[in-house]
């Protein structure tokens, strides 16, 4: 018998709510003679996406294999830091399907949040990510196998085009998928015992996706040793091959990041998120290109409120007081 806070799966498609059988949700309400139930549905973030009512025909008890539990944690923006924290250690924090549509919708979130300046991805436990889940990319369908690249594409592309600065904190192994968030990632702060890979190609699958992001970073040379081998690279290499920003101690890595987000968020919104989407636009150009397009940037940049504001605090030896 279904009760209250029970977890139940759809067995017919809800349209009017854009929900589909298969759905999980929590029952809120139990109505008499548990004929129908008034059912709270989530998004992968954990956000509420629909509160249903539906009849007893239309849902099943869940299967203790179908809990879903969270998999991206995000803690809201306290003095301009807002962190999204991987919390799946006992499966390496993969980045599958369910997380990576958390990780886009909290980046989504934070985009219009006015008070994250800086975002930190971190995560549990001694992986950082193991990448992809495997599980989707075995008997699969080719759209199956599509929409996961795409919808991990977006999410790197969400970092990418995100307003405001991303730092990834790497306490342990990034591989593949995971060694691609890092590598995207605006600076990237590695634990001393952080080791990184891109070992598709072991397994028959070539990290092609993963090696976008890396080969942006690192010396094309280093990256093709990475991913013609597969041979995990230390933190120590990391660093010599552009692959991460610093290294720190395994115990001072949180406080590292932390020092360092908070002297990120001190400066203007309106001027990080100017100077960041201006570096990766410039950084594509030919070097006549990209110094016509800076100026013109640096014109733009002049003209609002908080440069005049930083400028003349500089000049008066006072702290500014940003609009943005």
């Amino acid at each position: 018998m279904i009760e209250e806070h029970d977890i139940i799966v759809l067995t017919d498609d809800l349209l009017e709510h854009g929900l589909k059988a298969g759905k999980r949700g929590t029952v809120v309400h139990v109505f008499p003679g548990a004929e129908a139930y008034m059912v709270e549905f989530f998004s992968p973030a954990g956000n509420t996406i629909a509160v249903a009512y539906t009849e007893r025909t239309q849902v099943r008890p869940a299967k203790p294999e179908e809990y879903e539990p969270l998999t991206v944690d995000y803690n809201w923006a306290q003095d301009g830091i807002a962190v999204l924290t991987l919390t799946n250690p006992k499966k390496r924090n993969v980045l599958s399907s369910r997380t990576l549509a958390a990780l886009e919708e909290w980046l989504d979130w934070i985009a219009n949040d006015p008070d994250a300046r800086v975002v930190v991805i971190r995560s549990e436990g001694p992986v950082f990510s193991s990448g992809h889940d495997l599980n989707e990319l075995v008997n699969g369908e080719e759209a199956e196998y599509t929409a996961v690249f795409e919808a991990c594409t977006r999410v790197m592309e969400a970092i990418r085009l995100l307003p405001k600065p991303v730092i990834a904190q790497v306490q342990g192994l990034a591989t593949a998928a995971g060694c691609q968030l890092v590598a995207t990632c605006d600076i990237a702060v590695a634990a001393d015992t952080a080791a990184f890979a891109t070992p598709g190609v072991q397994i028959g699958l070539f990290c092609t996706t993963p090696g976008v992001a890396v080969a942006r970073s690192v010396m094309p040379k280093k990256a093709m040793e990475m991913l013609l081998t597969g041979k995990p690279i230390s933190a120590q290499e990391a660093l010599e091959f552009g692959l991460i920003s610093r290294i720190a101690p395994a115990d001072e890595l949180e406080e590292q990041v932390d020092e360092l987000a908070r002297q990120i968020a001190s400066a203007s919104a309106h001027t990080l998120a100017l100077g960041k989407a201006a570096f990766y636009q410039q950084i594509e150009m030919d070097r006549p290109s990209a110094y016509q397009f800076a100026s013109k940037v640096m014109v733009d940049n002049l003209l609002a409120d908080d440069a005049k504001e930083g400028i003349s605090a500089f000049l008066e030896k006072r702290r500014p007081v940003w609009t943005t």
